[in-house]
């Protein structure tokens, strides 16, 4: 726990402030039932009517320093806890954002969601509970019993009877319902990543006509979730019956035993008043300390998900570069002996001893069957996966010993999956260069061919997208994101099919604006396309995981066997088209 206490030392006033004010309430609540028994044993008894005024206006006058307290320590409770419940989600945040997609794989993404929002919540309002009740609970109880002995010994002893077996049946309740919270928190996980999955592909189940399997698969998920919830909560639902059923048995016992003493002149009716008062202030303060624990079941649940994010091992880090504050500058790129899995511990490679050197401001072409490790080989030089094996080089230098920011800061690049986010046209550009003007904005969208269309959108750059992109096509989307990239202006540039959407007329014109606008950038275009690579300066054909041609495109017709076949079965297809 010490870990967490950086998030409580901002606010350490309000941690202290929030319990103290509440103590107030704690000194009215047991105040107040003795100011009652006087009124009662003393004023109405003697028939003293300014004695009754007297002790009510002091009741009136506690109860209005009872609600300042308690106003006070409920807003210094919620500024602590809320404070605390940002401050950590912050980090939290941040950590994911230091994920390998191998560490995001682990989680998944709906688990982490949860993570940042429920699992938080739990723990704050663990907090905002405990802050108001931590000392208020126990204040009461302890206040309330002394009063019980000062006022009555005998009648009192009926504590020391039934508050071990309440407290005993309490923790009974709460060890049983803590794995069970446990359970509910992953039902939770597999529910939001359900929901997010169904969400995100919308447009594939509507397509597919399989709307009816989805509710299915949702119904199974949300009935999971509701099973464990109420087996968790048919637990939970125990406290409260076993906690009454305590409050009025020693109720019954003490207005038995109390009224006995009354008939035999042993103690004033007020006092029994006030006694019975005490008997629901000292069960109520035990039963708050349960909800605390209860909340402290769960919230520790959250809590060590959360903790299992924070301490999670990030696979890429800066830690081991040597250059950190080393820019790419040239954008050559050489690969060495490289060899890569996915998972460590599979004897199948996805990269089988690469080598391959590219020189500054090239323009190289990759092609080959679907699932060759194209966007895998690719995927080695920002970083995104580490080598198992050899090394990949940029400017001579290994990819690990540059910082990951500079070493991305060098690298644009284009995926298969476009991705753009919610804002306007001109917020997605400028993710590539926040600082870029509206001239090299709009230069970069007309290098990628995007300039026209979005001009002709009634609002142009302001243009507002929907999340993902979903109200521009498919090409429109590929070609926002070339700007975007283009608009980095990086010294290597990636294009992973990414003009698979945009007809061969705008492609070229695309290939064309590289040309002249990227003369010194170093270009891989990954393409299906065979034409989208014949007038690369290196063409890489690859298959199962190797490299097995490369060179120019005259040259791999003459010497290499699967380019071959590839030409011509694209250009087979063209010509029955």
């Amino acid at each position: 726990m010490r870990r967490y206490y950086k998030y409580v030392k901002p606010y350490l006033y309000a941690f202290i402030l929030g319990p103290i004010l509440m103590i107030t309430e704690v000194v009215g609540e047991v105040l107040m039932p003795a100011l009652m028994a006087d009124i009662i044993n003393v004023g109405a008894l003697h028939h003293d009517v300014g004695y009754i005024l007297w002790k009510g206006l002091s009741m009136i006058g506690v109860a209005l320093i009872m609600m300042a307290g308690g106003i006070g320590g409920a807003w210094f409770a919620s500024k602590a806890s809320i404070s605390f419940g940002a401050d950590l989600r912050k980090d939290l945040f941040q950590k994911i954002q230091t994920f390998s997609f191998a560490n995001i794989d682990r989680f998944s993404t709906g688990s982490l969601v949860t993570r940042l929002t429920n699992d938080i919540t739990q723990v704050q309002n663990l907090i905002m509970m405990s802050l108001r009740m931590a000392l208020r609970a126990p204040g009461m109880l302890i206040g309330a019993v002394i009063m019980a002995f000062i006022m009555n010994r005998q009648l009192a002893m009926i504590f020391l009877v039934i508050l071990p077996i309440m407290v005993v049946a309490v923790v009974i309740v709460i060890r049983i319902a803590f794995p069970r919270f446990t359970i509910l928190q992953k039902k939770l996980d597999a529910l939001n990543s359900n929901i997010q999955e169904m969400l995100t592909n919308v447009r594939v189940i509507k397509s597919f006509v399989r709307g009816d399997y989805e509710e299915e698969r949702f119904a199974r998920s949300n009935a999971d979730l509701k099973n464990s919830g109420l087996r968790a909560f048919h637990v939970v639902i125990l406290q409260m019956p076993i906690v009454m059923l305590f409050m009025n048995t020693t109720t019954l016992l003490v207005v038995w035993f109390g009224g006995n003493q009354i008939l035999t002149g042993r103690m004033p009716v007020g006092d029994l008043t006030a006694f019975t008062t005490y008997v629901v202030q000292v069960l109520s303060s035990l039963m708050m300390v349960a909800m605390i624990l209860l909340m402290s079941s769960r919230a520790i649940a959250s809590l060590k998900r959360i903790t299992e994010v924070l301490d999670a091992e990030v696979d890429l880090t800066d830690q081991e570069a040597r250059f950190g504050q080393l820019p790419v500058k040239k954008g050559e790129i050489e690969f060495r002996n490289v060899s890569f899995r996915y998972y460590k511990n599979s004897p199948e490679k996805v990269l089988e001893d690469i080598n391959l050197l590219i020189k500054p401001g090239e323009t190289v072409g990759i092609i080959g069957s679907t699932g060759c490790g194209k966007t895998t080989l690719v995927s080695m030089i920002p970083r995104l996966y580490d080598v198992d094996e050899g090394e990949v080089l940029v400017d001579g230098v290994n990819v690990k010993d540059y910082s990951l920011k500079n070493l991305r800061n060098g690298v644009g690049m284009v995926l298969q999956k476009n991705v753009l986010f919610s804002g306007t046209i001109e917020e997605n550009l400028h993710w590539g260069n926040e600082n870029a003007t509206d001239e090299e904005m709009r230069q970069a969208a007309r290098d990628a061919q995007a300039d026209s269309f979005v001009q002709s959108f009634i609002d142009g750059y302001d243009t507002q997208l929907g999340q993902g992109g979903i109200n521009v096509s498919g090409g429109q989307k590929q070609r926002l994101c070339i700007a975007r990239a283009l608009l980095k202006k990086p010294r290597i540039l990636i294009l992973d099919d990414s003009t698979s959407a945009v007809d061969t007329a705008t492609e070229a014109k695309i290939r064309e604006a590289f040309s002249t606008t990227l003369k010194e950038t170093t270009k891989l275009i990954i393409a299906q396309r065979i034409t989208s690579v014949m007038e690369a300066d290196q063409i890489v054909v690859m298959d199962e995981g190797r490299i097995v041609g490369r060179g120019r495109h005259a040259e791999l017709m003459q010497t290499c066997e699967a380019y071959q076949e590839i030409y011509d079965s694209q250009m087979r297809e063209e010509a029955l088209a």
